[in-house]
C-alpha cells in the first residue's frame, strides 16, 4: 500500500475542517456566555440600586 500526496493533502484538508468547525462552536458558545454574564451583572446592578434606594437610612448631624 503506498500513500500518495493526495491521500495527504486529503487528511489534512479533513483535519482543519474539523478544527474550523470547532473553533467556531467555541467562540459561539463563549459569545452566548459573555451575554449571558453581562445580563445577570446588570440585573445585579439594576435590583441591587433600587433596593439600596428604598433601604437608605438618613442621617442627619447638627453641631451645637
Amino acid at each position: 500500500m503506498t500513500i500518495t500526496r493526495q491521500d495527504i493533502e486529503a487528511k489534512a484538508n479533513e483535519i482543519a475542517s474539523a478544527v474550523n468547525q470547532t473553533t467556531e462552536s467555541a467562540r459561539d458558545t463563549a459569545v452566548a456566555a459573555g451575554v449571558v454574564i453581562a445580563l445577570l451583572v446588570l440585573a445585579a446592578f439594576i435590583f441591587g440600586r433600587r433596593r439600596g434606594s428604598r433601604n437608605r437610612t438618613l442621617v442627619e448631624v447638627y453641631r451645637v
